[in-house]
């Protein structure tokens, strides 16, 4: 179980193209810009900072098979609950941006069973987004 005064956590990750990120992370994720130069970008990604830097450096397209998926290695997201887990899926379904991994219910009947689904954004990071029926189950083994 989460501690409950989880501290925010930092995260920075390169996109190769700011416009392109800002208007992905505000207009379908939801985030609120911070403060921004040429080359990075901040965003509160639900309290916490995520930080978009500029870089042409390659990405890593390694995967792991998880509950039969071939889940991206190199990936963030968040724990939400249900209702804003739901909010987030419409967002992205009304922007019709492509499912990396579709919604669904992973280790169903299971401890840790969760509701997830993976999106890349505009410069191919990978983003997972779950919840938890039962957020005691979050580290279950």
């Amino acid at each position: 179980m989460p501690a409950p005064d989880l501290a925010p956590f930092h995260l920075a990750f390169p996109v190769d193209d700011i416009e392109a990120a800002e208007t992905f992370y505000t207009s379908v994720i939801g985030c609120t810009v911070g403060r921004r130069s040429e080359r990075w970008i901040d965003f509160n990604f639900f309290g916490h900072q995520v930080v978009a830097h500029l870089s042409d450096s390659s990405k890593n397209e390694s995967v792991s098979l998880v509950d039969g998926d071939d889940v991206p290695v190199r990936h963030f997201g968040l724990v939400l609950d249900k209702a804003n887990w739901s909010e987030i899926r419409t967002r992205i379904e009304k922007s019709k941006t492509d499912w990396l991994i579709a919604p669904k219910i992973r280790f169903q009947g299971q401890p840790g069973e969760q509701g997830t689904f993976f999106v890349r954004d505009p410069a191919g990071n990978a983003l997972e987004f779950k919840y938890f029926e039962d957020l005691a189950q979050l580290f279950a083994p």
